[in-house]
């Protein structure tokens, strides 16, 4: 049997293969295929893609199985048969390629996003990767490929995973864009000296870009790792030809780069999308006519991913909303939705009764019930450059993708506005744009992390970004949730990645709210908590709130009040309304930190009435 670590020992270039989903597609395989499954159902088409790799020269196959974790599987009912998909692939793989040529377990990204950055936690990550490894190790693979992985934490999971089941060799790519740097903005060299840091036996890039990009960053890991490198660029950048997409770099490319890799010390080559039998044999002739050069190794050290993070500004020092968090002091904010239009006048009149008024903070809502209306970042701008309140910033994850997310956030700060509330946000389909696309790159808790980690002067990929953000962080929480464990631990996330604050749906149930302060209390959790209000206005305002809008529960006994007192008139309605939003607050002032008071249509004046209920 070949061992890859004779190959890894003799310090001479060796070639891995190229794309199997490149030669699938060709011959006939529809991309709404599991190319995984054809393992079991067309091995045949498999073990010919594979056998013309070996024909092609390549020292190395990697198994049909990128795709082939539960997660991925699932998408077509076959995650009950990832054990089984993954040995047979090795199994194939195994036969065709004879006595001399190595099989890699090829394994890819969960196609997910895991904690900090996702809901998944890296102990389900670690466990998805390591039933995808078992099946490959009893397939009998030689070693194991780790590819085109875009966070360092999940490429770390995964080789935890591999490590817990097997002793085998490892090789780990990244992939990067054109300027060299992750989706995250983790630069190359990097990626190498903490890819070797973790044990990884080879470090690597491959897909997403071509041969020209991938020999740029070559100097920068060379000198970031003592461990080999290797290099598998797709064959160019793709191009949109007729409506099909083209790789149009030539085998004689390819091999032009391979022999330009190698001679600046690049141990292993090979290829991923678009490359062919083709490519690897012409890449295999250019191997045949070099020798390693001995690349000079200069010791450099980048940053762990927190190694040179900066402490927090402390709270309290952060905004006036800081300040009275970190005292301990009670905070008084109105909730203000932000105008339909262009013309801010009638809301920023209403946020000068606020002032006057000496609330501490407005919050501004991201386009609550997927509604359209003005940015809530602008809206903020707008208020506290004309007014001088304090803005509480609600900001969403439903429009935005993470880049997006970095932005708005390193552009919050550099305009001023420091206190922010983190929600998921509303799916668009309650709103008046159904077809609307939501985003949901990353959730609250991600986005939280997200925060935190500005705040330590990091970006997403652990880079050093110069000047820390000096954000208050807060989130969003619905003591009457249905699922009440399930929020409870999205809440203790929340509180992990570092939420400093919560701000609660409307509260209409006093024993709601209590029993979940007593639940966090209960887990040693006590940030403050800032309870929503809602003056309601009319049994048809309570009844819409209790049926139409996620999370607001209102009880019957609620419903039934409104409806008396609106079957009397429109202004009872508005004062039993009222007086049920003091009452809640008055009751509720021993467990809280804060109110956030809603404007019910613009009314600002009803608003501060409830604050009445409030001591002098």
């Amino acid at each position: 049997m070949p061992d890859f670590r004779e190959l890894l020992a003799d310090g001479r270039p060796h070639l891995f293969d190229g794309a199997m989903g490149t030669m699938l597609y060709a011959k006939g395989v529809y991309i709404n295929r599991c190319y995984d499954e054809l393992c079991i159902s067309q091995p045949e088409l498999v073990a010919d893609v594979h056998r013309a790799y070996v024909k092609a020269g390549a020292e190395v196959l990697e198994t049909n199985t990128y795709g082939a974790n539960r997660v991925k599987l699932a998408r077509h009912g076959l995650e009950d048969r990832t054990a089984e998909i993954n040995a047979c692939a090795a199994r194939l793989a195994r036969k065709a390629a004879g006595d001399h040529v190595c099989v890699a377990g090829a394994m890819g990204p969960l196609g997910m996003r895991i904690e900090p950055f996702g809901p998944t936690s890296q102990e389900e990550a670690r466990s998805i990767f390591r039933e995808q490894a078992t099946g490959l190790a009893e397939g009998g693979v030689d070693l194991f490929v780790l590819e085109t992985f875009v966070d360092v934490e999940e490429i770390h999971q995964a080789l935890l995973a591999i490590q817990e089941v097997s002793g085998l060799p490892i090789v780990a790519h990244m992939t990067v864009r054109e300027d060299g740097r992750t989706a995250y903005g983790t630069e190359a060299s990097i990626l190498a000296e903490r890819l070797s840091a973790m044990g990884v036996d080879v470090v690597g890039l491959n897909c997403s870009v071509g041969p020209s990009a991938m020999l740029a960053a070559t100097d920068a890991m060379l000198a970031a790792t003592d461990r080999p490198l290797i290099m598998q660029p797709n064959a160019g950048l793709p191009r949109d030809v007729d409506g099909r997409t083209i790789y149009m770099a030539s085998p004689e490319y390819m091999a032009t780069y391979t022999a330009r890799l190698i001679r600046k010390g690049v141990r292993f080559v090979g290829g991923c999308c678009g490359t062919t039998p083709e490519h690897i044999a012409r890449m295999a002739g250019a191997l045949r006519m070099l020798a390693p050069s001995q690349a000079p190794r200069v010791s450099v050290h980048a940053p762990e991913a927190d190694g040179r993070a900066v402490e927090p500004v402390p709270l309290a020092e952060r905004s006036q909303w800081g300040r009275k968090l970190a005292a301990g002091e009670f905070l008084t904010t109105v909730e203000i939705v932000p105008p339909r239009g262009v013309n801010p006048e009638a809301m920023l009149e209403g946020v000068r009764l606020l002032k006057e008024a000496g609330v501490d903070g407005v919050n501004v809502p991201d386009g609550p019930r997927a509604q359209s209306r003005m940015g809530a970042l602008a809206t903020a701008i707008l208020i506290q450059q004309r007014i001088g309140l304090e803005a509480v910033v609600h900001y969403s994850c439903r429009d935005r993708n993470l880049l997006g997310m970095l932005s708005d956030l390193l552009g919050a700060q550099a305009l001023g506005l420091r206190n922010m509330l983190f929600v998921t946000g509303d799916p668009p389909k309650m709103g008046p744009y159904p077809d609307a696309t939501a985003v949901f790159d990353i959730d609250a808790i991600g986005l939280t992390n997200l925060a935190a980690r500005l705040n330590r002067g990091l970006d997403p990929g652990g880079n050093v970004l110069g000047d820390a953000t000096s954000f208050v962080l807060g989130v969003g929480v619905n003591p009457g949730a249905e699922d009440l464990e399930h929020e409870l631990r999205r809440f203790y996330w929340k509180v992990e990645a570092g939420a400093e604050y919560a701000i609660t749906q409307p509260v209409f149930d006093l024993r709601q709210l209590e029993s979940f302060v007593e639940r966090i209390e209960r887990e040693g959790i006590r940030i403050p908590i800032i309870a929503g209000i809602w003056p309601l206005v009319s049994a048809r305002n309570a009844e819409f709130l209790a049926n139409e809008v996620p999370g607001v529960v209102v009880p019957p006994e609620i419903l039934d009040r409104m409806r008396r007192a609106s079957d009397i008139g429109k202004e009872a309605g508005v004062e039993e309304g009222l007086r049920i939003a003091q009452e809640m607050l008055r009751d509720a002032l021993p467990i809280i930190q804060g109110v956030q008071v809603s404007a019910p249509f613009g009314r600002v004046p009803l608003a501060l009435e409830v604050f009445d209920a409030i001591p002098a």
